[in-house]
């Protein structure tokens, strides 16, 4: 059987939000990682590159959009390309994870990019589940009339299950945060890595198993964990969406520090942060 090729996979951290307290982050009150204590919460968008390919994952959030809803954008997610030598005209696939705000932000500056997204994330956002504000919450009307002008302007790829894009590259659905939640997975020098996206937003989130508070279906989220650890040749082979640790446990890209590394080894331990907590609290 022949391998697939293995890919460059860089992470991008380009935004952040302050005075998050780390009880946000969990959906159950008594878990060990549901404190007052400050927690940083970030914001990423991924490249991967192949020998004839760039594919950009997910599109990040305007800065408009961001300050409305109390996040910073530190960098602008299209723009930050040129530090790696590229333009959106080169990227040839773009692949969204979800269609929530933070994530789909940008869907109209890759004017040549076939777009990838699951249809039951279509579906759902254009469903009417719109109706009301609580789902409807974290989407925004302006990224989902960009998704459907793309439909019809037949560059949008809907897909019902797993699918390659391109050898070494593939989509797997993880529902659970959203209907249509899509992981991706790379093929990379240290084996598969899996963009594990809001399916698990922190490490803390995967490994505790101790879900995020934002969801349609509890027990599909929990049910996604082992699709994702399925999938990834390793616990540090799988990248969440939202950590701060992804962008201190990786190698910088040495001409441009903002993007870190993730085909590479990480250089640095994974810090729990219920026994972080703990050891503070022996500690006072």
């Amino acid at each position: 059987m022949n391998r697939p090729p293995a890919h460059e996979l860089l992470a991008l951290r380009f935004g952040t939000q302050t005075g998050r307290l780390a009880r946000e982050n969990f959906l159950f009150a008594d878990d060990p990682c549901a404190t007052d204590t400050p927690a940083g919460f970030d914001f990423y968008i991924w490249v991967i590159r192949g020998q004839d390919q760039v594919i950009v994952v997910d599109t990040g959030f305007t800065a408009h959009t961001g300050a409305r809803r109390g996040r910073e954008q530190l960098h602008h997610p299209v723009e930050a390309l040129a530090g790696l030598g590229m333009d959106p005209t080169d990227v040839s696939h773009l692949l969204i994870t979800h269609m929530h705000w933070d994530h789909a932000g940008h869907l109209a500056a890759f004017p040549t990019a076939r777009v990838h997204l699951q249809e039951p994330e279509l579906a759902f956002c254009t469903s009417r589940a719109m109706r009301q504000a609580a789902p409807r919450r974290p989407f925004e009307a302006e990224d989902v009339n960009a998704a459907i002008r793309l439909l019809f302007d037949e560059r949008l790829t809907l897909h019902q299950g797993p699918a390659t894009i391109v050898p070494g590259v593939e989509v797997h659905p993880a529902p659970g945060h959203t209907p249509g939640l899509q992981v991706v997975r790379v093929h990379t020098k240290r084996g598969w890595v899996v963009l594990a996206s809001d399916s698990s937003h922190l490490w803390a989130n995967i490994r505790r198993r101790a879900p995020f508070p934002i969801l349609d279906h509890l027990a599909s989220m929990v049910e996604a964990y082992e699709t994702v650890e399925d999938l990834a040749d390793g616990v540090d082979h799988i990248i969440p969406g939202h950590d701060p640790q992804v962008a201190t446990r990786f190698p910088q890209v040495e001409d441009d520090p903002r993007w870190v590394r993730l085909h590479e080894e990480p250089i640095a331990p994974y810090t729990d942060p219920a026994a972080l907590e703990l050891r503070e609290r022996v500690i006072s």
